[in-house]
């Protein structure tokens, strides 16, 4: 079957995932928080940055490579950490990994994955970066840390816009509890997704394993509600005495996920990070923030480090638009998942051919050879 025929583009996969993911895991993976204005936000950010269509400029060979914190990558995107990835489809975490280490792009491992780093490590080869929600133990801090880099993973993501568990109310209503339990109303749903639900026995009801090995005290108080997980419990709202304390611990590459704030990123120069993430937590976590797309201009103007940016990405245009704005690499997390579940592990290569193609498209039709040149085909003025 010829997948592009049937599945263009993101949102035919997402219709796809809808119906073989259960109801409760589908809330989980797409909503945002409150009435999830922040998530409309972002994707109207997006579609308020216009390029100027190119005419006369002979043929367009676009080239897509870029290098990125000292490594070449052929694309300028990557898989972004999801929390509890193998819930959303058996396996996740393994078949994303494994396609960002054929792939050569990067595969960023959530500290609230249903995996430990030491699985992940040898399947994402060198390709992992490891994502950390800061745990208020230092002795919890620098054992996981170990463990990352013993793992293989060079890259750490501190996320920095997560210091109290947001409503999620979608997610809530959904039912989903920490550990996930089954009752009968969600026994029903599951039973409408039977290749969600073979994979699902056959790996065990996903957990936060990682975050379960230091938790074993707690973990007899019984279910917690989905946005109080035992993640939270051990969670410190990290500061720069935190980001210093990492950087100290870490010698490879540190970033900061989750900053709109250009004094945030002035600051980070001197204290030792080597990339911003530019990121709203895709509207999961506020629901009173700016689109993020709109908020790149004024963070590229406030510094000289390497920006990443994510929230709302749904296709190549999109990732054009980011760049255009002045990141220098993108990365996606949910629409990784919609082609997991709507195409099992043949899903994330089709998304990937999906994002290549519509890239190439689009910068020839703004005439843009290389990366470089699509800041300059911005047309005026931009968010």
């Amino acid at each position: 079957m010829d997948l592009h025929s049937k599945y263009p583009a993101l949102v035919d996969l997402k219709a796809r995932a809808r119906g073989r993911i259960p109801h409760f895991v589908w809330e989980y993976l797409d909503s945002a928080t409150g009435l999830e204005a922040t998530a409309r936000r972002n994707r109207a950010a997006l579609d308020a940055v216009l390029l100027r269509p190119a005419a006369l400029r002979g043929e367009v060979a676009p080239s897509l490579a870029c290098r990125f914190l000292g490594r070449d990558y052929p694309v300028p995107f990557g898989i972004a950490p999801v929390g509890m990835s193998g819930l959303i489809w058996p396996g996740a975490e393994a078949h994303l990994a494994a396609h960002a280490a054929q792939a050569g792009i990067p595969y960023g491992l959530s500290t609230v994955a249903t995996v430990v780093p030491e699985t992940i490590g040898p399947l994402v080869g060198d390709q992992g970066w490891f994502q950390m929600y800061p745990p208020k133990a230092p002795e919890v801090r620098d054992d996981m840390l170990a463990r990352a880099k013993a793992a293989g993973f060079h890259t750490l993501v501190l996320t920095v816009d997560v210091p109290a568990a947001s409503r999620r109310e979608r997610q809530t209503r959904g039912g989903l509890v920490q550990p996930p339990r089954l009752t009968p109303r969600l026994l029903a749903q599951v039973a409408r997704c039977p290749a969600w639900a073979l994979g699902i026995r056959a790996s065990g009801m996903p957990r936060m394993r990682l975050m379960d090995s230091y938790a074993k005290d707690l973990l007899d108080r019984g279910p917690l509600p989905s946005t109080a997980h035992v993640g939270y419990l051990l969670r410190a709202a990290p500061d720069w005495d935190y980001v210093a304390a990492l950087r100290a611990r870490w010698d490879g590459a540190l970033i900061l996920k989750g900053v709109t704030e250009p004094e945030i990123a002035q600051r980070a120069e001197t204290a030792g990070v080597d990339a911003i993430w530019v990121s709203n937590h895709a509207g999961r976590q506020f629901d009173g923030a700016p689109g993020a797309a709109a908020t790149l201009p004024e963070m590229r103007a406030a510094t000289a480090l390497p920006l990443i940016f994510d929230s709302g990405v749904e296709g190549g245009l999109d990732v054009i638009r980011a760049l255009a704005l002045g990141a220098d690499f993108v990365m996606m997390g949910r629409a990784w998942h919609y082609a997991l579940g709507a195409l099992g592990p043949e899903g994330p290569a089709h998304w990937h051919d999906i994002l290549v193609k519509d890239i190439e498209s689009n910068m020839a039709q703004i005439g843009a050879k290389t990366l470089a040149d699509l800041a300059g085909r911005l047309s005026s003025p931009a968010p």
